[in-house]
């Protein structure tokens, strides 16, 4: 039954606000579309010099000389997090909304760039590495993002509401309580995340690049 009721108020919170879900993806979706867009602008010299560092990167990689598994766990874990914590402080200020999406568009930028870049440069063996070294973790990690922006997005329009309308349908510390409950589950799936990035990417990548060699 407790299930039940959970999901329920899952579903009507998703078709409540399904509008902004809808907004932040799509705007994640112009960023990456963008950070593809920006590899095709970079000078030949540019492109030269970002595939030189990337090289010298993935020969580390195949003879294993890259950073330890729990020193890239720690690392990913807090740069993640920070991100993260960053977008759900946003989400309780007034003025934060703007920098919230800002954020999230920046991200899917580097994505796409990202994988655009190694494509562009390396064709089939770019798209593989990506697949292996980026999306693992990923499928994790943008979910995460996507939905704590639109949760801080819906939180600062509730404080909006409540400062300049003063029209507040349900009290607002429940609402904070189950906010902050939202950011502590999604520091969970970015650990989650982290131990992909820094156990199991690394070994897939390695594979590719000794396979492709």
């Amino acid at each position: 039954m407790k299930k039940r009721k959970y999901q329920n108020v899952a579903a009507n919170h998703f078709r409540d606000y399904s509008s902004i879900y809808l907004f932040v993806v799509v705007l994640f979706l112009m960023g990456v579309i963008f950070g593809a867009v920006i590899v095709n602008s970079l000078s030949f010299s540019q492109k030269e010099d970002l595939f030189y560092y990337l090289s010298q990167f993935f020969g580390q990689a195949a003879t294993g000389e890259v950073i330890a598994a729990k020193d890239l766990f720690i690392q990913s874990f807090f740069h993640n997090s920070k991100f993260i914590g960053l977008i759900w402080i946003l989400g309780i200020s007034i003025i934060g909304l703007p920098v919230i999406l800002i954020l999230l568009f920046i991200k899917g930028i580097t994505v796409g760039f990202t994988v655009g870049f190694l494509v562009n440069q390396m064709g089939w063996n770019g798209f593989l590495l990506s697949f292996v070294s980026i999306l693992p973790q990923n499928l994790v990690i943008i979910p995460v993002y996507i939905i704590m922006s639109a949760l801080s997005v819906i939180f600062s329009l509730k404080m909006i509401r409540n400062q300049f309308m003063k029209k507040m349908t349900q009290p607002v510390l429940p609402q904070f309580f189950r906010y902050l409950f939202s950011f502590v589950i999604a520091v969970l799936f970015i650990a989650t995340a982290a131990g992909i990035e820094s156990f199991i990417s690394p070994a897939l990548l390695k594979a590719v690049i000794l396979s492709s060699s």
